[in-house]
């Protein structure tokens, strides 16, 4: 499983390195999520400047993609020469956005008639849009998902985790992360957060 998590020009460091740590957990099973950008580097809303990993075009070919937030997402979605260069495709590919990164969604068309989730400086912008917002942490259609709130990252993690590997996998890699003595409770609560919004053959496989 190759993973573009988008991180573009003011982003969001929760947003990024949550997922993209957790879904590393999977790298002795050929997974990687990498940090993807549009630019060389990219420096997030607390100035931390990061390499990207992989350009931008790589989300094209990756098997899921998370869309990152920040404080410049809103004019990235209105970058229609940027956009452009994303070309992602749910019939083959999970895609997932979290927080602001609904916009992106949205903008490239992919949202259509489904609600999504996402934070609540964001909500306003997402129903400007013609977004229905769901008051809840995370919500899937199929293969598109979106999260509201930094801390949800750690659902889009587990989306992913549960629809392209064995449950004892994904449990192993969100217990890794949890904080002690919270361990059980963190993965009950991360799972059943994303459960009801799997595919049938995921959950097939999880069983």
């Amino acid at each position: 499983m190759q993973i573009a998590v988008l991180t573009f020009e003011g982003f969001n460091e929760l947003d990024s390195f949550i997922a993209a740590s957790i879904l590393n957990r999977m790298r002795s099973k050929g997974w990687k999520a990498w940090i993807t950008c549009p630019t060389p580097s990219v420096t997030s809303m607390n100035g931390v400047t990061v390499q990207a990993e992989k350009p931008l075009e790589f989300a094209r070919e990756a098997d899921a993609v998370i869309v990152g937030s920040g404080v410049k997402t809103r004019d990235i979605a209105r970058d229609r020469d940027l956009l452009a260069r994303l070309q992602l495709d749910p019939s083959r590919q999970m895609i997932g956005a979290q927080c602001s990164g609904a916009l992106i969604l949205a903008a490239l068309g992919l949202l259509e008639d489904r609600p999504a989730c996402t934070d609540l400086t964001t909500k306003p912008w997402v129903i400007e849009a013609g977004v229905e917002v769901l008051d809840q942490p995370f919500f899937a259609d199929g293969n598109i998902a979106t999260a509201g709130g930094c801390m949800a990252s750690q659902y889009l993690a587990a989306w992913i985790l549960m629809s392209g590997s064995a449950r004892a996998e994904a449990e192993a890699a969100l217990h890794y992360v949890a904080p002690v003595g919270e361990k059980e409770l963190y993965v009950r609560r991360a799972l059943s957060a994303v459960e009801p919004y799997l595919q049938p053959a995921a959950l097939a496989d999880s069983a």
